[in-house]
């Protein structure tokens, strides 16, 4: 694609965007630029306090644990107070818990004040999530969950480059610095950000009758949408071998953790690069299509880490799966809006956001047991099988919802009010 088709695509993949839409973009942005806790949690853990590498697994544990909670709690509170109310709440607690983490030192402190962290990070996704369903429309969606994502991976490239620096001259300046960053990102949607939760399903109004209730109760008896959820979680499962197998199996090849970090940096360097353009070629695709296409390279790109033996077949195999990462990302998001009631978004974003905060405590384990017992081909084997069921899984699921999921066309659950029946109806 030359630089002109580049030029085109990006401007046709940003073009159109609702206001509001690029104040909710720049608050991710300046949220993902601090990000340091996440990135330099187990190093602040072992290389500057001293502890066992255990002790680290079980605060990150614990980080983990304090996301599902938020996961949840986040998207309760996003139905039921306001996405802005919840924005602002979760984004001052993790500024106060970052700010306080960097300073505490008892052992126990330290796992309970980052299980907060943890909470209060994950509590703000389903709410951001939620407002961007509200703000832009249907036709637009997609595009705009790529772009949003494009902004998470812009900023995390950035802050874990510059967070790198700073951490070899002070930890403590790291958090402080995430604390402020995310103080800022509260500050922008407190000015720039009005509530965005609908007060009526569309075409109904105050003299219309009761609204429909959903609870969690709702989302989790919808069959169709946790059936979503569980080929998300196998999705999720793959993805994060990246951070937990990929550097085992590097390791036994004989590289440096150097390298390492320099194949896992062209993940980064590619969602950057390809995310927009690509953008605007999905964005009217069948999402069936994508999701399966995504759930191959997914599988597959891991799964050639098996024959993986030089620093170029590594980079090649991260290739592969950051591509099916850039398909399925915005596709899903999308699609959870298509599936979710109106007055019910934060929950539904809120239980599929567990799909990365439960793998994040499965992966580990389920790693780690491979290896031990079978080798890591047979880790990489299984990821290839879990790409492959979750494919199969998207076809099946999507083709028995037709028309009601692909973007831009009126009606599903977003247009209107969501009878009792068919919220808890099952695929």
């Amino acid at each position: 694609m030359g630089s002109g088709r580049l030029y085109r695509a990006a401007r046709a993949s940003t073009a159109g965007m609702p206001r509001q839409f690029w104040w909710l973009w720049t608050s991710t942005l300046v949220n993902r630029l601090g990000a340091f806790v996440s990135t330099f949690l187990v190093l602040y853990l072992t290389a500057e306090q001293g502890h066992s590498a255990s002790y680290a697994g079980l605060v990150v544990s614990l980080y983990g644990l304090g996301g599902v909670a938020g996961s949840i709690g986040g998207g309760i509170l996003a139905d039921r107070i306001g996405r802005r109310p919840t924005l602002l709440i979760t984004q001052a607690l993790s500024a106060v818990a970052v700010g306080v983490l960097g300073f505490v030192q008892h052992p126990a402190a330290i796992a309970a004040v980052a299980a907060v962290v943890g909470a209060a990070t994950t509590g703000s996704r389903p709410a951001v999530q939620a407002m961007m369903a509200d703000i832009v429309p249907p036709e637009d969606r997609v595009r705009a969950y790529s772009l949003n994502y494009w902004a998470i991976n812009l900023g995390f490239a950035v802050s874990a480059t510059a967070a790198g620096f700073v951490a070899e001259y002070s930890f403590l300046i790291g958090f402080l610095g995430e604390a402020v960053m995310t103080l800022a990102c509260a500050v922008i949607i407190f000015v720039k950000l009005p509530e965005s939760r609908p007060e009526h399903p569309a075409g109904t109004g105050p003299d219309s009758g009761p609204e429909p209730q959903v609870g969690m109760g709702t989302v989790l008896r919808d069959g169709r949408f946790m059936s979503l959820v569980t080929l998300s979680f196998l999705l999720a499962l793959i993805f994060t071998q990246g951070y937990i197998g990929l550097p085992l199996a590097m390791g036994d090849s004989g590289l440096s953790p150097s390298s390492f970090g320099m194949v896992m940096a062209l993940n980064g360097l590619l969602i950057v690069i390809l995310q927009i353009p690509l953008t605007h070629v999905i964005t009217h695709r069948d999402p069936r299509l994508l999701l399966v296409v995504a759930s191959l390279l997914a599988g597959y790109g891991y799964g050639l880490t098996a024959f993986a033996d030089s620093i170029a077949f590594y980079a090649l195999t991260v290739a592969v799966w950051t591509l099916g990462e850039i398909l399925s990302a915005p596709t899903q998001a999308g699609l959870v809006v298509r599936l979710s009631p109106l007055h019910g978004r934060g929950r539904y974003q809120g239980v599929h956001s567990l799909t990365w905060s439960v793998a994040t405590l499965v992966a580990p384990l389920m790693a780690g047991q491979m290896i031990d017992r079978f080798g890591a081909d047979w880790l990489w084997a299984l990821c290839a099988v879990l790409g492959t069921a979750a494919a199969a899984g998207f076809w099946l699921l999507l083709r028995r919802l037709g028309e009601e999921t692909k973007p831009g066309v009126p009606g599903g659950r977003e247009g209107g009010a969501v009878k009792g029946a068919e919220v808890k109806s099952a695929v």
